[in-house]
């Protein structure tokens, strides 16, 4: 009976999974019926829940995906009960995250859940646990770019279209940075079990710096420009105007200028 409790108290949702989805819920609301006395702040509550829900449930998938891949220890952790206070990194999984979108506007990756490698049995699930996480990112950028893409947006008002547009550049932002196959993201480590043991050794003393040798080549303007070109043609491709997603950009920051042409 207590292992059965044990076991139901590692999956139970977090409160603080809840209270962050509450707040999601509330100020999207806000934003939709504009609510708000100011609508930038509102979408700034609406999109930031929003981008640390959609991190929290990137590390479940990882979690979930290892569970059933057979590493049992991951509820023990706290990782199946969507708690972002769980996650080894805390720091690197949500704080850093956020504050790249406030300052930088890009949904950056975060830190990763521990999984026990040894418990995982063959090259395929060791593949789908660290593709899972970014496979959330791609599914939850299909759901916000979904009214868009099927044109069922009529009657929908300008604000919320334009939070829509930005969470869902956040969300394709995520993924496509998470898939480089780059130590230290989940594109690494979708491919790292098909590597050969000599060439994973001498990639492991660089992989501890990976991702910040990615973050280091966004600053550089050649490399910038043909990251954001892909992003841009992405989100073409998903249907989402240029003017939302910037628009949605400019009203997060809503302790900027707003410019004229995004007024609402």
């Amino acid at each position: 009976m207590s292992t059965t409790t044990s076991r139901h108290d590692e999956r139970r949702i977090s409160p603080v999974f809840l209270a962050i989805l509450a707040v999601m819920a509330v100020t999207g609301w806000a934003v939709w019926t504009d609510f708000a006395a100011s609508p930038g702040l509102a979408v700034f509550l609406f999109v930031t829940s929003a981008w640390i829900v959609s991190l929290c449930l990137h590390e479940y998938a990882h979690a979930r995906t290892a569970l059933h891949g057979g590493d049992i220890t991951v509820g023990a952790r706290g990782y199946l009960t969507l708690n972002p206070l769980a996650y080894t990194h805390a720091v690197l999984s949500i704080i850093l995250p956020v504050l790249f979108v406030i300052m930088g506007g890009i949904g950056l990756p975060g830190g990763a859940v521990f999984i026990d490698q040894a418990r995982i049995r063959g090259r395929w699930k060791h593949s789908l646990i660290s593709a899972a996480g970014p496979l959330t990112n791609v599914l939850f950028a299909v759901v916000c770019t979904a009214p868009f893409w099927l044109g069922a947006l009529d009657g929908v008002p300008d604000v919320f279209r334009y939070a829509l547009a930005f969470l869902a550049f956040l969300q394709v932002t995520a993924a496509l940075l998470n898939f480089l196959p780059v130590p230290g993201l989940d594109g690494y480590g979708v491919i790292e079990p098909w590597l050969s043991y000599r060439i994973k050794r001498q990639i492991e003393p660089y992989a501890p710096y990976g991702f910040f040798v990615v973050i280091a080549l966004l600053f550089v303007p050649a490399v910038n420009g043909a990251f954001f070109d892909a992003i841009d043609a992405l989100m073409r491709a998903l249907g989402v105007p240029e003017l939302s997603r910037y628009c949605g950009s400019n009203l997060y920051r809503f302790w900027q200028d707003q410019p004229e042409i995004c007024a609402v």
